[in-house]
């Protein structure tokens, strides 16, 4: 059979359902990797997939110690992906969501849940400035920054314009410290962080800017600040100092929660004329899959002949014979379990029980045969063979 053939043949055993697998699977592994694309992550990915390669080369070829080692290894891996691509996954997973059925559910879902907080942000700290009051605020990144404050007040208050401003108010007992604002919530206040050190940028600044660029230097956060003796805002993060507009002010805030909360977007590259590469690695992996799970997992028989070994028999006893001297076996298993599978690894050992000369019929049971643990042993023929056992003639040296 030519791969012409082969080809058409498994075309015919696609039919709907194999059409439809394929399809479903198609679009999942092309939205996975859409999402995945742009991650730092992504050779973790690769990395990955090379081992589950090599993972499955070593169970065909039954190399023990690699099997077992990256058993071990997966066994592990699956809570530390779930722990690495946290975001990713929480993304996809708002695609699936974006992607309901109900119109009125995905309009909600494209709206960004951080225009309004970048808007009582904005308020807050133009009008602190207007009256030149001064003011820390803290905006959590991925990292955690618990290690780096001391000192503070509790709160875990829904974010207000109402209650940032009573929090600064000169008159309040907390306004010196600064504000941890954590996922929509007010989660601290009166809290002071790490002082920089790092003179020539602060160029004579107060304290809050010295404590704004200290925890800027050792962590991911946005740290917002509004200076009582200019009435300007300045910020700080990734080590850096600066002082803003209004329009700036907009911007770093739009860009640090983009960074850190992306807004839930409907994917649009699911058009035809957009990432070729991906989706014909989607397709590809799609029918790889599909071949290998399904189509080669329907069961199939395979014949082979092996020869026939046997027990040790007593001191000064022999088989002079064996008929038939190969046997037929018949096996039953999935057909990828038979890819690198030769029949070198049957293996018949004869066990001839009352060892004494002359010949007997000695029946052949499935127990006397190794094979491995995904395929069966569907029959033998013949199931009885024809041992003769001989005598060792001594030669006691005698001569002529």
């Amino acid at each position: 059979m030519d791969l012409i053939e082969i080809l058409i043949n498994i075309i015919k055993d696609i039919r709907l359902s194999g059409f439809l697998d394929i399809t479903f699977i198609s679009v999942f592994i092309y939205v996975f990797l859409v999402l995945f694309k742009q991650s730092k992550a992504r050779l973790i990915i690769i990395g990955i997939l090379i081992l589950s390669f090599i993972y499955i080369i070593a169970q065909h070829l039954n190399l023990v110690l690699t099997s077992t080692l990256l058993q071990t290894f997966f066994a592990v891996i699956i809570f530390a992906i779930i722990i690495i691509f946290q975001e990713e996954i929480r993304r996809f997973f708002e695609q699936i969501a974006i992607w309901s059925l109900n119109p009125k559910f995905r309009r909600n879902k494209l709206v960004s849940p951080n225009e309004g907080e970048i808007k009582i942000l904005i308020d807050v700290l133009t009008d602190l400035a207007k009256h030149k009051i001064g003011a820390l605020i803290i905006l959590t990144g991925k990292m955690n920054i618990s290690g780096y404050l001391e000192g503070g007040e509790r709160l875990d208050g829904k974010l207000s314009e109402p209650l940032l401003k009573s929090i600064f108010d000169p008159h309040s007992s907390g306004h010196d410290g600064a504000v941890v604002i954590d996922k929509s919530k007010i989660t601290l206040f009166a809290t002071h962080l790490p002082l920089s050190k790092n003179f020539s940028m602060l160029k004579n600044r107060g304290t809050r800017h010295a404590a704004a660029l200290g925890l800027a230097e050792v962590t991911d956060a946005l740290c917002l600040v509004v200076s009582e003796e200019r009435g300007a805002v300045s910020v700080a993060r990734n080590g850096e100092l600066k002082q803003i507009t209004d329009e700036q002010l907009k911007i770093s805030l739009e860009n640090f929660y983009n960074e850190i909360y992306p807004p839930v977007k409907r994917l649009t590259h699911l058009s035809i004329t957009s990432n070729y590469k991906e989706k014909i690695i989607s397709l590809f992996l799609a029918i790889l899959l599909w071949f290998v799970f399904v189509h080669e997992s329907r069961q199939v028989y395979r014949s082979f002949e092996i020869p026939i070994t046997h027990t040790t028999l007593p001191n000064g006893l022999r088989v002079g014979e064996i008929e038939p001297e190969k046997i037929e076996v018949t096996l039953l298993g999935p057909k990828r379990a038979f890819y690198f599978f030769s029949g070198n690894e049957l293996n018949l050992l004869l066990k001839i029980p009352d060892a004494e000369p002359g010949a007997r019929t000695v029946s052949i049971s499935k127990s006397n045969i190794t094979f491995p643990d995904d395929i069966s042993l569907e029959s033998l023929d013949p199931e009885k063979v024809t041992v003769r056992i001989e005598e060792i003639k001594k030669n006691n040296g005698n001569s002529d």
